[in-house]
């Protein structure tokens, strides 16, 4: 029969969503490793920075439990962008009602091989925040889902509810912000 933790490792999104409602708890967590990191590195470039964890565990509970909603018009991982988006947005109202708008920063992380390196790689990493933060806020989803992420423009365009086109322009306008700013002394 085979080891089932490989079986459920080898197995597509399609086949552990029929295996999870089927009863097999393996499947749902396969789902959960599969897919938490990148939406918690996706959250965090929506500007979320406290709470990322427990974000990324709402993200699953409300796919999980409307997944009899889920047409599959989409890969699964498109559909957890576009709810962990939408819930990040409702954090955000949340707090603006609450604290009159505070934006949060995204973090960032450097890792350097001496300490000459590491404070090259830290003001350099500064430098693109800095440009990625100027953004507009499609512009930064659209950057940071192509960059970070590697989706397809057509997925890209279901997350952030946009089209394909629109987004390539997005991608094309963010870079070319990001490179301009980059090039300023």
């Amino acid at each position: 029969m085979g080891d089932p933790k490989a079986r459920t490792s080898d197995a597509t999104d399609a086949e552990l969503i029929a295996s999870w409602q089927r009863g097999d708890q393996r499947a749902a967590t396969a789902l959960v490793e599969r897919h938490a990191q990148a939406l918690a590195r996706f959250a965090a470039s929506l500007g979320e920075r406290d709470g990322v964890d427990e974000l990324v565990q709402d993200t699953f509970v409300r796919a999980f439990h409307s997944l009899d909603a889920f047409r599959a018009d989409s890969s699964l991982r498109t559909w957890l962008f576009t709810i962990c988006k939408r819930l990040v947005l409702d954090r955000k109202r949340a707090e603006r009602r609450r604290r009159d708008g505070v934006e949060l920063d995204e973090a960032h992380a450097v890792v350097g091989f001496d300490a000459l390196d590491g404070m090259v790689a830290e003001e350099t990493a500064q430098r693109v925040q800095d440009a990625v933060d100027r953004l507009t806020p499609l512009q930064k989803q659209v950057f940071t889902l192509r960059v970070t992420e590697g989706m397809p423009y057509n997925e890209i365009a279901q997350v952030v509810e946009s089209t394909e086109g629109a987004c390539r322009v997005h991608y094309h306008n963010a870079m070319k912000a990001i490179k301009e700013y980059l090039s300023d002394d």
